[in-house]
């Protein structure tokens, strides 16, 4: 079994699961999983984690993504996507066609989604309610409400309007737990217009983009990023000495003259050994080096058998 995290370009049509299914089949381990859920129709990068490397999974998935996204105005869904039911129709607002008017509607829209802080998820979505998926309870005809939760940001901008189709091309910076379904949903309450989204990109999933990934039908084995690799590329670091790397290995109280290199003053950071093998993500707690996370490092080699000596005069 390797440990490491791979990260693939899904395609459009297989779910997040397939992906983790077939690493899971190339690895040979059920130790398999990924840094947040594409939807089928959506493509893009998606974090996949192996053995070892899904101790990473909570400090890969509370990072900011990047999406590619598309807008169409002029019918709404109940899944808020083009694969949904239509549950409304409307014909294009005048004001669309006005380059001046649609600056100024699109602009108000647009800013106020920057400033959102709470969103209501799609109930179809894999958030649990009662132990079962929200989107399973609805499709076997229950109602379902759940509520508004956090969400950040980071940046929003229109980089085309296409009049003739209706539809919006946005990009889009957030945080962890952000719906782009939503957002069309939204952006079309706000403009008076039945809104769903037709198209999904995720650019990049944290530290890692498009230029990282493999397609979704090449074999990840030939792409599998070390642990080190991955929590180098996402974190700060951390040195530690000899002794270092055994108290953090024993969850023993950690001292400043266990690093050669310190964690940094904030935040999460990988504390490698001096051979650079990933120890720990750790951080500093009220001033004091502390593990948030250990990691089983390489195995030992095994001793070398003892040689007979040859007597020459024997």
């Amino acid at each position: 079994m390797s440990d490491g995290v791979v990260v693939v370009d899904k395609p459009a049509g297989a779910t997040s699961h397939d992906i983790v299914a077939r690493a899971r089949r190339a690895f040979g381990t059920r130790r398999v999983g990924h840094a947040g859920t594409l939807d089928p129709m959506a493509t893009g990068v998606l974090v996949v984690m192996v053995g070892e490397g899904t101790k990473l999974a909570p400090f890969l998935t509370a990072d900011d993504k990047t999406y590619a996204a598309t807008v169409s105005l002029g019918r709404a869904t109940d899944t808020l996507d083009a694969e949904g039911e239509e549950t409304a129709s409307a014909p294009l607002p005048a004001w669309w066609h006005d380059a001046a008017a649609a600056e100024v509607r699109l602009g108000e829209a647009l800013e106020a989604e920057r400033a959102r802080r709470l969103q209501a998820p799609p109930v179809y979505s894999a958030i649990k309610v009662g132990g079962r998926s929200a989107h399973a309870r609805v499709r076997a005809g229950e109602e379902v409400d759940l509520a508004e939760r956090e969400v950040v940001v980071r940046a929003l901008e229109l980089t085309r309007r296409d009049v003739e189709r209706g539809e919006l091309e946005l990009r889009l910076d957030v945080g962890k737990g952000y719906y782009v379904r939503a957002l069309a949903r939204d952006l079309g309450e706000r403009l008076g217009v039945p809104a769903h989204l037709v198209a999904l990109r995720r650019l990049t999933s944290g530290a890692f983009g498009l230029a990282d990934a493999l397609p979704g039908d090449a074999s990840p084995r030939d792409h599998l990023l070390t642990l080190e690799e991955a929590a180098t590329r996402a974190l700060a670091v951390a040195r530690l000495t000899e002794a270092g790397v055994a108290r953090a290995r024993c969850g023993g109280p950690m001292k400043g003259e266990d690093f050669v290199e310190p964690p940094p003053a904030q935040g999460l950071s990988a504390w490698l050994a001096p051979d650079g093998h990933l120890v720990a993500i750790g951080e500093l707690r009220e001033g004091r080096p502390a593990v948030r996370r250990g990691i089983v490092g390489p195995p030992e080699a095994p001793p070398r058998p003892e040689v007979a000596r040859l007597d020459p005069e024997s």
